[in-house]
């Protein structure tokens, strides 16, 4: 049994598509809260009963500014989406329904700790650093507040390959009284951003009020040199890591993975991209 170690749970987007749910974009996993909220919830409740601490909110694209891009798409293609067009119209509502998922979810065990973490993403794409707009506050503060409005436990600032929108996203986060994680995106490739940048990240994220610093969506193999540099930060640090593509890996390997970082100091663990309910459940086992 290992102490103080938190499972989060895994992705939305890809196990959403796995199971033949729409995820076009912009909106991504946004999409099923729209039109498929049994398929989100099915989720949820799975990754609960696989062993998950921490449930993370169908909200990484779910700000207004998705929502517009969406429909000026459909309109770019002379169709229409009511179900946007209504979102838009009720956009307070749409979050809650996003918490209020993943709160139900959660409910489906008896297990303690059950925590819901409303996700913050990036305004743009989360592996273009450079599309990140330079006047993002409003917008995160928009999204923050109607988290904690909806009655997330904490909010996760999560996927941000650009430190400086990060950083703004976290004092938002802060200001509206919720505990706040964040986490840093290298990419599959771990290209977008060096371990260095991550921990200056991370030192600017902790002093702006984060209790917790995290990476998310990199290759387990390039993993173990950010986990350094977060550590080096002195806050709890924890990583989930994409497990898609050519060294796609089952959920034994992932979880002989997920035994490296808790040996590293990760006290939270979850999954990002590909990784489903069996690869939190190989967490599950190695966490106790």
């Amino acid at each position: 049994m290992r102490e103080r170690v938190l499972v989060l749970d895994g992705a939305l987007g890809s196990e959403l598509a796995r199971a033949g749910v729409p995820t076009p974009a912009p909106l991504w996993s946004a999409w099923a809260l729209l039109h498929r909220p049994d398929a989100v919830l099915r989720l949820h409740r799975a990754y609960a009963e696989a062993g998950a601490d921490v449930h993370t909110t169908d909200t990484f694209r779910t700000t207004r500014r998705a929502l517009r891009a969406a429909l000026a798409r459909a309109r770019a293609r002379g169709r229409d989406d009511p179900a946007v067009r209504r979102a838009l119209a009720r956009y307070p509502e749409l979050v809650s329904d996003a918490v209020g998922l993943a709160r139900e979810g959660a409910r489906s065990v008896t297990r303690p700790r059950q925590r819901v973490a409303g996700s913050l993403a990036p305004l743009e794409d989360c592996y273009h650093p450079e599309r990140s707009p330079r006047h993002a506050r409003v917008e995160h503060r928009a999204m923050a507040r109607a988290l904690a409005r909806a009655g997330a436990d904490l909010i996760l600032c999560e996927t941000f390959p650009h430190v400086g929108e990060a950083v703004v996203a976290v004092e938002e986060a802060v200001a509206t009284g919720l505990e706040t994680w964040v986490s840093w995106s290298p990419g599959p490739r771990a290209r977008l951003l060096t371990p260095l940048e991550v921990g200056r990240g991370a030192e600017r994220a902790a002093r702006a009020g984060a209790s917790v610093c995290l990476v998310n969506c990199l290759p387990p193999e390039a993993s173990l040199p950010y986990l350094a540099a977060l550590r080096a930060v002195g806050v709890p640090f924890g990583i989930y890591a994409n497990v898609m593509g050519r060294a796609a890996l089952s959920p034994r390997r992932y979880g002989a993975w997920a035994a490296r970082w808790l040996d590293a100091g990760a006290s939270v663990v979850g999954g990002c991209c590909g990784a489903g309910p069996a690869h939190v459940r190989a967490v599950r086992e190695v966490v106790g």
